[in-house]
């Protein structure tokens, strides 16, 4: 393991002591880092977003349903990969769990091998995102050193155009646009115009 998914945690939440008794155990035998909540505004007042994580949610629970939980996730924009665990499925809720980006709805009772595969899916989702959020904060810090004029030439050249177009469009010099890209790849940390092109696409 690495060291983003070495730090990673699976999240339980259910309101049933035995159950997440159980899921604690099964996960702990395989090395995960496990908290566990009886509710889900126990998870919501200790949750921290800066780390790598699934969520196993029960769906019946008092005050706030797991299905609640997702919508309130999905609403702050809280990006982690939830997992339904559940004694009582039934069709609708699935396609209601599903369609609002669970990773996976599973029945109790359920196969060990089978939930320890959907978590092992589920960090690995919430690893791709959080490295996806990293880059984000990279991408902006350094387009943030950008001045005005360099937005507007980088905004071009990504598109794709040419020196000359972009001079015509700009009404500025073809060498200015030179120079301009010069400055641009330098505070951007890049070495081709390839590389800016990818990175501008991947952040925006």
């Amino acid at each position: 393991m690495n060291k983003i998914s070495s730090d990673a945690v699976v999240y339980i939440v259910d309101d049933d002591a035995a159950i997440r008794h159980s899921l604690e155990m099964l996960l702990h035998s395989v090395g995960h880092n496990v908290k566990s909540f009886a509710s889900a505004r126990e998870f919501l007042d200790s949750f921290d977003s800066s780390i790598p994580g699934c969520l196993l949610l029960d769906v019946r629970m008092p005050e706030i349903s797991g299905l609640d939980l997702q919508q309130i996730l999905i609403k702050d924009e809280i990006k982690i990969p939830v997992i339904i665990i559940t004694g009582h499925g039934d069709v609708p809720m699935a396609v209601r769990a599903m369609k609002e980006g669970a990773v996976d709805f599973i029945e109790k009772p359920f196969h060990d091998q089978y939930l320890l595969d959907s978590v092992a899916k589920a960090l690995t989702k919430s690893i791709e995102i959080q490295q996806r959020q990293n880059d984000q904060i990279k991408f902006n810090e350094r387009a943030s050193r950008l001045s005005p004029r360099e937005r507007q030439v980088m905004e071009v050249l990504v598109a794709g155009k040419h020196t000359k177009e972009i001079a015509s469009e700009l009404g500025i010099s073809p060498k200015t646009v030179d120079v301009h890209r010069g400055h641009i790849m330098e505070k951007m940390q890049v070495k081709s115009m390839v590389e800016l092109v990818r990175l501008s696409m991947a952040n925006t």
